[in-house]
């Protein structure tokens, strides 16, 4: 049996979102940054993302080289992931819940060439540039004109920026995943993962131009980043952030018919945090087209909760390796199979095998393994990871799994 990695996608080129929206839309809006009172049309964007990629050109990042982000939700994480994309570079997005001696590791495997951070991390970038080989450091400030972030976009506005021709087994961003043990791994997301995830979620998740998306997990996150900002973006929607997730807040957003939210996605928790705040029963739900939950298993009394409020949750499963979507449970089916993670999404392959690598019968558990464009190459500097992995093309999620009669898998 073999164990090398999934086939590449070399030879088809990596588009430009943003661009494209720029020149068909551009005055409509894309991002809504509740957290500065901020909002950016396609355009304005655009011309975002190009200042900061020539600024990463000054200096001196290009294709290949590393940019690591340390921030609370904001515009800047899109400045910086389709800067890089741009470029060649690649985006390293930080948990700012880890712990200096923590991300000191994750620096050190990536050694990235600039560290963009908020105000609020601070400290742990001067220690963490103090410990390790990091060349520059750039300060957010809550959209400040006079941030040190700010005025380096606006130094750049007029500079030239350098594009590099890039296909879909480019990597464009870096996520860090613990596993169930041992040291993180950086889990390399390509442009490709990025497509065809936008793809296998914009289907069933009826994501459009119209689609006004509300964004509460953090964006170093797979589940903030890519369910569903990325995908809104690639579909030209809109894109509301919130920092940090408050329920109180998240709920007087999502009433507020002037916000518009059509989709939302979170944990579990936040949806049992909401419908414990004294302001969910009177909160109008009515606007929500599609309510995502995945990450972890969702109770019942989760489910049944929010159904009573007129809103059925989309169950999914998908991890940081698949980028991140592989199953849906359509809303529809929710109650009559409980527990279930849902069926394959569109552009992807799943197979539940037993111990000797053969396929299960129904209900049979064994171990899923995924396949489609969305995987993973591999994990960044880890050879003998990444051979791990992989059986062949599949990828081996380590969960055990079954499938019914129906084709509907329970993790």
């Amino acid at each position: 049996m073999t164990t090398s990695r999934p086939p590449g996608h070399g030879d088809v080129r990596a588009y430009d979102w943003i661009a494209h929206h720029r020149d068909n839309r551009g005055g409509k809006e894309a991002v809504r940054d509740l957290g500065t009172g901020r909002s950016f049309t396609y355009a304005e964007l655009d011309a975002r993302i190009d200042a900061m990629a020539a600024h990463l050109g000054s200096l001196g990042i290009g294709r290949g080289d590393r940019v690591a982000v340390l921030a609370h939700n904001g515009v800047e994480y899109f400045d910086i992931q389709f800067a890089c994309a741009r470029t060649g570079a690649i985006c390293v997005l930080l948990n700012w819940r880890l712990t200096v001696s923590e991300l000191e590791y994750i620096i050190g495997d990536s050694s990235p060439k600039l560290l963009v951070h908020d105000t609020e991390f601070v400290a742990n970038a001067a220690e963490l540039q103090r410990r390790c080989d990091i060349a520059s450091t750039l300060e957010i400030v809550g959209g400040a004109p006079d941030s040190a972030y700010e005025q380096a976009l606006s130094a750049a506005a007029e500079q030239p920026v350098q594009r590099v021709a890039l296909t879909h087994d480019d990597v464009v961003t870096i996520m860090y995943t613990s596993g169930t043990t041992g040291l993180p791994k950086g889990a390399m997301i390509t442009h490709g993962m990025n497509f065809w995830n936008c793809v296998n979620l914009g289907i069933p998740a009826g994501i459009g131009l119209d689609t006004v998306h509300l964004n509460v997990l953090p964006l170093f996150h797979t589940g903030g980043l890519n369910c569903y900002s990325n995908p809104v973006l690639h579909a030209g929607g809109t894109v509301v952030l919130l920092r940090q997730f408050d329920p109180g807040e998240t709920l007087r957003v999502l009433d507020d018919p002037d916000q518009g939210i059509t989709h939302f996605f979170a944990v579990p928790a936040p949806y049992q945090f909401m419908m414990q705040h004294p302001d969910f029963t009177t909160t109008d739900l009515s606007r929500l087209r599609i309510a995502g939950v995945g990450g972890a298993p969702c109770a019942l009394t989760i489910m049944e909760t929010w159904m009573e409020r007129g809103v059925l949750l989309s169950q999914g499963f998908g991890m940081t390796e698949t980028s991140p979507a592989a199953i849906f449970l359509d809303p529809g089916d929710a109650l009559r199979k409980i527990g279930s993670t849902g069926k394959a999404l569109l552009h992807t392959e799943l197979r539940i095998v037993n111990d000797d690598g053969i396929d299960c019968a129904p209900d049979e558990v064994g171990e899923l393994w995924v396949a489609g464009p969305h995987i993973t190459p591999g994990y960044w500097n880890k050879p003998e990871a990444t051979a791990s992995a992989f059986e062949g093309r599949w990828l081996k999620t380590g969960d055990a799994a079954r499938v019914d009669d129906e084709g509907f898998v329970y993790i």
